[in-house]
């Protein structure tokens, strides 16, 4: 062929809520720490692979800015460190007990499990100088990758009762993404792929009365943050308005791809999941944003543990654990099949499964794009996006089927292997359609985060988000460095009681318990440091014992050390209308 036939978008969405001092085991520190030790240096490794094959990884990735923070912070450093050691012990220990019984296929296993953490705690320590986030940095500066940005602590956005709230969540993840990445990000993760349009809004709790008042699309803040693209739910995009032609304007704006857009027709040819649209009916009034649709047919092949790749019975058991160690030494065996009944794990065997699935996802690609419509000469994309934990965490073998799926992919000549930004910026979007309120959740909508399970949630948050807006109306962001130390600490920890995580964990019920002591725990110190501050305004004297309490808050929870309370305030560009 002289040319492909359509190009192929592979998105991994990497986020862990804020853990750190926030307990270790089962729910707390350590799921950063396994986070990265499953994940994020195995991602690391298949890049670097590639690229000594001179092949890019040409993966978009996303780092949400409160994982970016927790990756940066020498407590993670250090404690991360002994939770390798540990493992890699425990390991040993298992090798010990496998052989006095007899069990050398075990015992084999587990001297791999030695081997493997042997060789993350090298890693670790002597390649990456203990700084993960540089070498993401330095393989995007390379052009091996594309970081995406998010939300700062993965807020839920379109349920946030102020739009504050949305601008300072929006605009604390573009300051953490350049602070790390040293450069503006071109796009951007929303939470959940949860998207609200410029529409009158009111609160949508049970027994709250409020007069509806316009709100703006999320597309308009990142328009204005100098963002070019999002992904969105196929479910919500199907359900929008017809594409309507626009014109592109190039001039240089804030670093993006296009400026300006303008109507050029009533109607375009029919909506597809392999273009990209802008976004919103109001699109003249601010700096465009494209959004990518997620293809629900390749995706759901790799990330349904039921009918995808994951659940193959030859791949490593998640949920069987040897104890002590944590290690897993089971194959998951067969559908249903009992915890007493798993069967060892034969590595060849799932080696064996890793390839076969790589070439028949090239294969699906291949023949998804085959039929796509090629609409006025435009090259097709597949946009595959999925939890980056579910590589190495999730599905131990992941990371293996994507240098695989990438490597095979690169060398046909019949696809090619795009960063999202490139995909957008090589075949731009010549149509607008708005899109209606939704998420990737259950039911393309919110209820997987406010349900009657979660309303109580939502209640906190509201009155956090309330409270705020009337502490920087009487106080603005501090009069003195003291003040604007307490000013800072509580837009901490509005942003971490903001997380989706909560309710998500709340309504799934895996960590009920957990979550909602992180929900009270964050409202009440928000609620103390916002009365110590007003204290301190009004020109109180605060205690030895309330700075001390302040100090320890602070050392806590510290992510964005350089957030502006500011942005949660004033609204730039504020929608008059719906």
């Amino acid at each position: 062929m002289d040319s492909p036939f359509g190009a192929i978008c592979l998105v991994l969405h990497g986020h862990i809520p804020y853990v750190l001092g926030h307990s270790t085991w089962p729910h707390g520190s350590n799921m950063m720490y396994e986070a990265a030790a499953d994940t994020y240096i195995p991602l690391l490794w298949a890049c670097e692979e590639l690229a000594h094959e001179g092949l890019p990884l040409a993966l978009t990735l996303g780092l949400t800015p409160v994982v970016m923070d927790q990756l940066a912070d020498d407590r993670f450093k250090d404690w991360f460190c002994g939770y390798l050691e540990h493992r890699k012990w425990k390991a040993i220990e298992n090798i010990g007990e496998f052989m006095g019984r007899g069990d050398k296929h075990l015992a084999w296993l587990a001297g791999r499990w030695e081997q493997h953490f042997e060789a993350l705690q090298d890693c670790f320590l002597n390649r990456y100088d203990r700084d993960l986030l540089g070498q993401f940095r330095r393989h995007q500066d390379e052009g091996h990758l594309e970081i995406m940005a998010s939300a700062a602590t993965h807020g839920y956005l379109p349920l946030l009762h102020e739009e504050g709230s949305v601008q300072g969540q929006i605009m604390q993840g573009v300051a953490t993404y350049e602070r790390h990445m040293g450069r503006r990000p071109r796009g951007f993760w929303l939470p959940e792929c949860a998207y609200r349009p410029r529409a009158m809004w009111a609160s949508p709790l049970p027994g709250d009365r409020e007069t509806p008042w316009p709100r703006k699309g999320l597309e308009e803040f990142l328009g204005e943050n100098g963002v070019d693209y999002f992904i969105v739910d196929d479910r919500v995009a199907r359900r929008g308005g017809d594409p309507l032609p626009v014109r592109i304007e190039q001039d240089d704006t804030l670093g993006k791809a296009w400026s300006h857009i303008t109507r050029a027709g009533d109607y375009a040819e029919p909506r597809t999941v392999y273009r990209p649209y802008f976004v919103g009916k109001n699109f003249e009034d601010h700096p465009p944003v494209a959004a990518l649709i997620r293809d629900p047919g390749t995706s759901e092949g790799v990330w349904s543990g039921t009918v995808g790749y994951p659940g193959d019975f030859n791949y490593l058991d998640f949920h069987k654990k040897h104890m002590p160690g944590d290690h897993r030494y089971w194959r998951i065996t067969g559908a249903g099949v009992d915890m007493a009944h798993k069967q060892p794990y034969e590595p060849t065997w799932a080696d064996e499964r890793v390839r076969e699935h790589a070439g028949h996802f090239l294969q699906t690609v291949k023949e998804t794009l085959r039929h796509a419509p090629h609409h006025g000469g435009k090259l097709p994309g597949v946009i595959a996006p999925f939890d980056a934990e579910l590589f190495g965490h999730w599905w131990f073998e992941g990371p293996r089927w994507l240098v695989h799926t990438i490597r095979w992919m690169q060398q046909d000549p019949e696809l090619k292997v795009m960063t999202c930004s490139d995909f957008v910026c090589e075949e731009p979007p010549n149509s607008a359609i708005t899109l209606p309120e939704g998420s990737w959740g259950m039911g393309a909508d919110h209820q997987v985060w406010l349900n009657d399970r979660t309303e109580w949630v939502w209640r906190r948050i509201y009155d956090a988000e309330r409270d705020f807006q009337a502490l920087l109306r009487d106080h603005g962001p501090g009069h003195d460095d003291s003040m604007r130390a307490l000013v800072q600490q509580a837009a901490r920890e509005l942003l971490l009681l903001q997380a989706s995580d909560w309710p998500f964990l709340i309504d799934n019920g895996t960590a009920i318990d957990y979550a909602s002591e992180r929900i009270v725990g964050h409202h009440g110190d928000y609620k103390r440091v916002a009365a110590l501050a007003r204290r301190y305004g009004r020109g109180e004297a605060l205690s030895d014992d309330d700075w001390a309490w302040v100090g320890q808050l602070q050392e806590r929870d510290r992510p964005f050390c350089d957030v502006d309370p500011t942005s949660f305030g004033t609204v730039r560009f504020p929608a008059t209308r719906a």
